[in-house]
């Protein structure tokens, strides 16, 4: 699994655009996007790589959280490290 960002867009896109305003998250949504999957998702590839992973809170409702090998910029805030 593979999180792409784009920090040239706003964390509030979603709120402007609306056509992502009605949208309301799946069930495997939920999951996917779940802490608790990033975690997972983090540990696995510090197992594969031997490098140290970062979940990030992103204040995006579409995408919660991600996994980084880097610390992240404001306004995104480590909510765990796997090292």
């Amino acid at each position: 699994m593979m999180f792409i960002t784009y920090p040239s867009l706003p964390f509030n896109l979603i709120d402007e655009d609306p056509r992502m305003s009605s949208i309301l998250p799946s069930p495997r949504r939920a999951c996917l996007a779940s802490l608790e999957n990033a975690y997972a998702v983090a540990v696995r590839i510090r197992e594969a790589s031997g490098v140290d992973q970062f979940v990030v809170g992103t204040g995006n409702p579409m995408q919660p959280f991600r996994v980084a090998a880097e610390r992240p910029a404001a306004p995104e805030m480590v909510l765990a490290l796997v090292a």
